[in-house]
């Protein structure tokens, strides 16, 4: 894992053998995350829509469907008023008696009125024109456990295999969770004792019942009532586990967080965590910018010449496989089709986790003719696609060749932007002379040295004006050296334009020529 810890931003890379496979990037000011609690304000019943729109401080009004509710929501709203309205200390959840269930086939109206105020969850962030999908059957997660107020079910993972191991953990939760509460045992929690699962079903009750304890009459809503950790955190939650062998963080404050939290849970691994000092950005060092250009395109190379073609619309995501100018031995076409999809869905399902693509997915693979061919291609793409951890369903191929995958959307898919700008017009049309761009780089060079009056300057360029900079026996940086009596350095970043340039000072902080 690469961490590239920004100033407006936080980047996680994450490479399955020097591959890239998946990537996140986090703004450091972002709202609405999935998992945040909110106490919105309903604004507007729709009973046609058997649902309502709330207000929890976004631009546009979040989604609240009925059967987002939750079977309890009637006693979740009954101890918060009775939070709002208390003298004292308010009750713990495990001693309250529960409201009945709410009639599953019921109507909004019959729960929810206009103006009044509600405990949501963001299920789903804002997507395009969309705002928040909500729902009031809230769930805290942790590493190991998922706890949901004011339910009493004990569910496992089905990713754990062993039954033995389901009913241990089973019985276990069952002994240590706390009445009106039930609890998700995530696949984290295999083989764990019961005094780690118990720790964090503590600190998971003692999170949600301690936000109930600061509400006032006088609280304003919208407002966060229980944020989720950062989406870095979360990722870091998900993912860690042992198998991990290397973690590199240019961030030494991010670098003790995740050492600690590799100490909790492999003690062992506490080393594989390195802090990257090095000059060059971190992405650049590891190659991971190399393979962002290449993998976010419109078109996707993969083996032997064979492409895919990936094109977005609103309804859904739709990728062609083509066999592309590959050749083979042997007039074999059905063996070289079935070759070739078995390649195409290794790249789909790390295309589908890379750019976290979500919704409906629609494959037109190279047609085949056996429907043994057919079954395999099916086969091979459930077993690649079990590693995926967002929620998903995929369909046999039908007559036409097409497979449907539907991938669960929580947030707006990754969109990275590979086309560069003309780096000699900067998109004008107009180009400036090319002989002139030493000079330019020199005067903001002499700018920066009588702007700030430093004595060391670190100057990134494009590898080819690098080279054109340091070539020589007398090389022109180190005239600029002696002639403004400062210490240049010149380093090549790949990631950059051939006539983009950037200076830094001799922490590795960009200089900015305003």
């Amino acid at each position: 894992m690469i961490i590239d810890v920004g100033a407006s931003e936080v980047s996680l890379a994450l490479l399955e053998d020097k591959q890239l496979t998946e990537l996140n990037r986090e703004k450091r000011n972002i709202k609405f995350s999935v998992g945040d609690i909110y106490l919105g304000k309903v604004k507007k019943i729709m009973p046609g829509l058997n649902a309502a729109f709330v207000n929890v401080g976004y631009e546009r009004d979040a989604f609240l469907h009925y059967l987002d509710l939750g079977a309890q929501f009637r006693t979740q709203h009954k101890y918060y008023l009775s939070a709002v309205q208390r003298q004292g200390r308010i009750t713990p959840i495990h001693k309250i008696k529960c409201e009945p269930d709410i009639d599953k086939d019921g109507k909004i109206t019959d729960v929810l009125t206009a103006g009044q105020t509600v405990i949501v969850q963001i299920s789903k962030e804002p997507i395009s024109t969309k705002g928040p999908r909500l729902a009031s059957e809230i769930s805290l997660a942790g590493r190991h456990l998922v706890l949901i107020p004011f339910s009493d079910k004990v569910s496992i993972s089905s990713k754990i295999e062993s039954n033995e191991e389901k009913n241990r953990l089973k019985t276990l939760v069952q002994s240590i969770k706390p009445k009106n509460y039930g609890v998700i045992v995530r696949t984290a929690a295999e083989g764990k004792k019961v005094v780690v699962l118990d720790t964090e079903l503590r600190e998971l009750v003692k999170r949600w019942e301690s936000a109930f304890n600061s509400v006032k009459k006088e609280i304003k809503t919208p407002r966060l009532f229980i944020g989720e950790m950062n989406r870095t955190g979360t990722i870091l939650r998900d993912m860690l586990n042992v198998t991990f062998n290397g973690i590199h963080i240019n961030d030494a404050v991010l670098a003790d967080e995740v050492r600690n939290y590799i100490r909790e849970i492999a003690p062992e691994k506490e080393k594989i965590v390195k802090i990257y000092n090095g000059s060059i950005p971190i992405f650049d060092h590891f190659g991971v910018n190399k393979q962002i250009k290449a993998l976010f395109g419109k078109t996707v190379s993969f083996k032997h010449g064979a492409y895919l073609i990936i094109e977005h619309t609103e309804a859904l995501h739709v990728i062609d496989v083509n066999s592309g100018n590959r050749s083979r031995s042997g007039n074999d076409q059905e063996a070289n089709a079935l070759e070739v999809n078995m390649e195409a869905a290794k790249e789909i399902a790390r295309q589908l986790r890379l750019r976290d693509m979500g919704g409906i997915i629609v494959i037109d693979f190279i047609d085949m003719q056996t429907n043994e061919n057919k079954q395999a291609l099916f086969d091979k793409m459930k077993e690649i696609m079990a590693g995926d951890r967002t929620k998903h369903n995929i369909l046999p191929l039908t007559k036409f060749g097409l497979m449907q995958i539907t991938r669960q959307r929580v947030r707006p898919e990754m969109k990275i932007v590979t086309d560069e700008e003309c780096p000699a017009c900067q998109g004008t049309g107009q180009v400036r002379p090319t002989v002139l761009f030493t000079d330019t780089l020199e005067k903001d060079l002499a700018f920066l040295v009588d702007k700030i009056k430093t004595r060391v300057i670190v100057i990134n360029v494009h590898p080819f004006v690098a080279s054109y900079l340091k070539k020589g026996i007398f090389p022109l940086y180190l005239k600029w050296d002696l002639k403004y009596k400062i210490f240049i350095k010149v380093q090549a970043a790949t990631s950059y334009h051939m006539l983009e340039y950037h200076f830094f000072d001799r922490d590795n902080n960009e200089i900015d020529l305003a």
